[in-house]
């Protein structure tokens, strides 16, 4: 049921009884917003460098990605991002078989062949029609040909209702890899990096910190000679080309959490095992082995490999780079922690994922003495969907959320013995609010990488020794100290009558053992009693009366809402009661939907 009609039993009755008062004040937590229905905003925090470009790290770009991975009418994405002082840098590494392109295409022509789109709108994932501040950016594959003069590119605006073409500067650099173009044999994809300097969007300066512009993206594929109809492939997956409001999220800068001010409680440590808590997690991709089982046709069964059985659910491993020819050793890591064994009514002030490290591919130069592994950035990604580890792939594992979190990961010296080297990753923000919306929390991880070797190994879940497992430390509080609650917040009265109004209060911690409590009254025909009290010592009940003073013969409606503040040493907390004085109750057909 939508929160929208998730409202008290009070309120409705209130609304109905109010014929003769006008409602010229909305009554706390009565009324509430209805959440945003369907898929989650995705989000991308783009991490900003000062490097010029040319000299940009691959690895410290934001990655997501969306699509599948199949011989024919797939099309699957990585796609990182960073801006600098000048520019947006936004590449897409494809995974695509066939590659089609026209040579000296006209601009309608771009997107019949193996291209891809990029929208941008510098006011938000907002608006039901592309506005002025709406651009859209497109880019074809082409055979080692040059783009100077836009040759292979367009660039569009939009004019309040659909798209224009416009001279909007960028620039766009491609790549593929594979045995060639427009011949019919097999590739392994293509890449291409859209620059969008700042000013061409019409700004000084690069954006604030925080800033949010709305972001999609489309893959539009072509398998053959003749243009069979491939569907594109987008992101976010509702995503519609004219309307704003469906794409995604691109914000400037890496997220931070700063939890509430908090009264300390106590650390809570989930693993698999551990009092019989239920870890589950798994491995998409090539694993350790770069899918070796599979050689040499990686792409009928690549997309579908899953890891629940067998030695590789014991190990996990993390790994991306540049080059699209390796792409069979891609992998990425999934995780479900549960947290209903947390108290209710706490806060989330820290979180620290721990995954242990007991290798990387090409471990001192074992298997390639001339290049030796590299530093790793692994990235951690909230996911909203749930997943079945038995049936979790490449391409049925959900997509991200927003990435929350990242920790640079050292290669290991040769073994054995093999090492459990414990590896954190602050995912705070994350844990919060999967607390807040009582949610397990779902991560997954993956790197923005582009060393051969980028490899690293981790325990799993399904690990032996059970230290070595992945594990969430929690450190938690309570905000308050205490909680409040209001017997029949809403009473009605006839003029001269009393009312009596009943708190209950009670501790959440031992930070808090006696409270102040202060009723407000700001009326001149209205007496409370008694005003203030002190309970010396928690549970307890508070209780107050409310007396109208108004002659019985007075007729007129009134509403009166006495405002409450309970304060326990630094913690406070307020509330709200309400009388209703002469109140007809008026009977009117009553629609309750829920969807």
């Amino acid at each position: 049921m939508s929160k929208a009609f998730q409202r008290p039993i009070w309120f409705i009755g209130l609304v109905l009884m109010l014929g003769v008062i006008g409602l010229g004040r909305r009554l706390p937590d009565a009324i509430r917003a209805e959440e945003q229905a369907g898929s989650p905003v995705r989000r991308v925090n783009v991490p900003y460098t000062a490097a010029a470009d040319g000299s940009i790290p691959v690895p410290d770009r934001a990655i997501f990605w969306f699509g599948q991975v199949g011989p024919t009418n797939d099309n699957y994405a990585d796609v990182r991002v960073i801006y600098n002082d000048d520019y947006l840098f936004v590449t897409l590494h494809l995974f695509d078989r066939l590659l089609f392109y026209k040579k000296n295409p006209s601009v309608s022509e771009l997107v019949a062949w193996d291209a891809a789109t990029l929208y941008l709108n510098l006011d938000g994932n907002a608006g039901s029609a592309p506005g002025v501040n709406a651009h859209r950016f497109v880019a074809q594959v082409n055979f080692n040909e040059s783009r100077d003069g836009g040759a292979y590119q367009a660039s569009y605006q939009g004019n309040g209702t659909d798209w224009s073409l416009a001279a909007t500067p960028f620039v766009t650099t491609d790549g593929w890899q594979g045995q060639g173009l427009n011949d019919g044999a097999e590739d392994r994809g293509w890449n291409v990096t859209f620059k969008i300097p700042f000013n061409s969007l019409g700004l000084s300066s690069m954006p604030a910190d925080g800033t949010v512009w709305g972001l999609g993206l489309a893959v539009h594929d072509r398998d053959d000679a003749g243009g069979a109809f491939i569907a594109d492939k987008v992101w976010p997956e509702t995503m519609s080309s004219t309307q704003p409001a469906t794409w995604g999220q691109i914000h400037f800068g890496l997220p931070m959490y700063e939890p509430p001010p908090t009264n300390p409680g106590a650390v809570v440590t989930i693993r698999h095992g551990l009092d019989g808590v239920v870890v589950a997690d798994g491995q998409v991709g090539g694993d350790s082995t770069c899918a070796q089982s599979l050689w040499p046709d990686f792409w009928p069964g690549w997309g579908g490999l899953n890891y629940s059985a067998g030695a590789a659910q014991e190990r996990m491993n993390i790994q991306n780079q540049w080059n699209l020819g390796d792409w069979p050793c891609f992998s990425k890591y999934y995780v479900t922690f549960p947290l209903d064994g947390l108290p209710p009514d706490g806060v989330i002030i820290s979180a620290t994922l721990t995954v242990y490290q007991f290798g990387n591919s090409n471990q001192g130069g074992s298997y390639d003495p001339g290049r030796l592994p590299e530093p790793s950035l692994i990235q951690v990604m909230t996911v909203d969907d749930a997943w079945d580890e038995a049936a979790l792939t490449w391409n049925t594992a959900p997509l991200a959320v927003e990435n929350v979190g990242r920790a640079w990961v050292d290669p290991l010296p040769a073994g054995p013995p093999w090492p459990n080297v414990p590896r954190e990753l602050d995912v705070s923000r994350a844990a919060a609010e999967a607390y807040e919306a009582g949610e397990p929390l779902r991560l997954a991880l993956y790197s923005a990488d582009n060393a051969l070797h980028s490899g690293k190994y981790f325990r799993s879940s399904d690990a032996s020794v059970a230290e070595a497992r992945p594990t969430l430390e929690l450190f938690w509080g309570y905000d308050k100290g205490f909680t409040v609650a209001v017997t029949s917040p809403l009473q009605r009265i006839a003029p001269g009558d009393t009312a009596v109004f009943t708190l209950d209060i009670q501790p959440t911690d031992g930070s808090v053992s006696s409270v102040d409590v202060a009723v407000g009254n700001p009326y001149a025909d209205l007496s409370v009693s008694p005003a203030s009290q002190t309970l010396s010592w928690l549970p307890g009940v508070a209780t107050f009366s409310a007396t109208d003073w108004h002659d019985p013969a007075f007729t007129s409606g009134l509403l009166y809402t006495l405002p409450i503040t309970v304060t326990g040493g630094t913690a406070v907390q307020t509330t709200e009661v309400h009388l209703l004085l002469n109140g007809s109750q008026i009977h009117l057909p009553l629609i309750w939907r829920g969807d």
